[in-house]
């Protein structure tokens, strides 16, 4: 669950971390009235869960009130990569002298949850990471351990902070890690962290990133998600309790099981198929959770073709089959669907599909290559 900057910030607080004043607002008008509350120079900032804001338009300061609303008449309603900015986060201006980046995230690779830290912070850190990694500096905790203090030294002046924040860099980076730790977060990040002019570090953005598996332990921070800043087949997903990532191609796939699903959308590449997104009907899927899942795929005006890869283990293939018969009759199926269907109950799985129109297939590659054949053909 990803919530927004002003959230993450409200967060942050609770845990010491110095953030600057301010208040989120929906109208120009009440952009207004908080920059005469502050009282100094004030950035307005649209509040989506992408990044690139800024590039985008998205963040603007004003030295006035009038400024402020003007510029927050533009903002609100803004699309921002398919998002539209409905509230706006109305701060007071630092007085910025450098700016660091400070985040934790999970390294799946190394099973370890890591430490960066970079003296090249602000809105290109993306960059930073493509083009000069080396400008990042990481660290990898210990589970058992934690993050310990000269881990934390170590990775400020490995990432070559100025030796005048390090010391605060530390409070930062403890009380970061403690909000990963006990939010079950997936991503925390400070960026930037600002030496302003004075001296003196704060958080001038903050994104956090809570594991949706850890919600059940977090009921408090469920009404913290805000389903309109989704994407909305994901959103739609969410409520029909389908594991669904969308990806953006033209081949839907759905299959049971992450690692299989996963499989699919390599053989679909491999085949010279753009995946539209990843779909896990999981375990033991009756065959309503199936009909449901292909409804949700064809919701995709992008998708040409869609690619049934089960492998039948507690899933049953009769009931599989059943279920994209059931999804077939009550849509107007326009794309071709192929299935490979092998495992438990599978005999009675392909006598059933054998009635339709639907095109079957004996092995993952087989299914990959003919969906993707098919829905050029299309």
């Amino acid at each position: 669950m990803k919530i927004h900057e002003y959230q993450a910030k409200q967060v942050l607080a609770r845990y010491g971390v110095p953030v600057p004043a301010g208040e989120v607002a929906t109208t120009p008008a009440e952009v207004r009235a908080i920059a005469e509350k502050l009282g100094k120079r004030v950035v307005v900032k649209s509040q989506v869960h992408v990044g690139g804001r800024g590039k985008a338009g998205g963040i603007k300061l004003a030295d006035t009130p009038d400024e402020a609303e003007a510029v927050a008449s533009r903002i609100l309603g803004m699309d921002i990569k398919g998002l539209t900015v409905e509230k706006v986060l109305v701060e007071e201006a630092l007085n910025i002298a450098r700016e660091y980046y400070l985040g934790i995230t999970l390294d799946r690779g190394a099973q370890r949850n890591v430490l960066m830290v970079s003296a090249a912070g602000g809105v290109d850190i993306e960059e930073v990471a493509a083009e000069t990694p080396e400008k990042i500096a990481r660290v990898l905790i210990d589970p058992a351990l934690g993050l310990r203090d000269y881990q934390i030294r170590d990775a400020c002046y490995a990432a070559g902070l100025d030796r005048e924040a390090i010391a605060g860099a530390g409070k930062f980076l403890k009380a970061l890690y403690q909000t990963y730790i006990d939010m079950d977060c997936s991503l925390a990040e400070i960026n930037p962290l600002v030496l302003t002019a004075e001296g003196t570090l704060i958080a001038a953005d903050g994104k956090i990133n809570i594991d949706d598996n850890a919600m059940y332990r977090h009921a408090d921070l469920a009404d913290l998600a805000e389903e309109g800043q989704d994407n909305p087949l994901e959103a739609e997903a969410h409520r029909r309790g389908l594991q669904y990532v969308y990806l953006g191609g033209d081949i839907g796939i759905i299959g049971n099981g992450a690692g299989l699903v996963m499989g699919t959308l390599d053989e679909v590449k491999d085949a010279g198929g753009t995946p539209a997104n990843f779909l896990d009907i999981g375990g033991g899927a009756k065959a309503e959770v199936v009909a449901s899942a292909l409804e949700l795929v064809l919701m995709d005006p992008n998708v040409k073709g869609v690619l049934f890869n089960i492998f039948g283990g507690i899933t049953r293939g009769d009931e599989v089959a059943r279920g994209i018969i059931a999804g077939s009759a009550r849509l107007n199926i326009q794309v071709p669907i192929v299935v490979r269907l092998t495992g438990t109950n599978e005999a009675e799985g392909r006598a059933l599909l054998a009635q339709t129109t639907l095109v079957p297939a004996e092995t993952m590659q087989e299914a990959a290559a003919k969906i993707v054949e098919l829905a050029r053909a299309a």
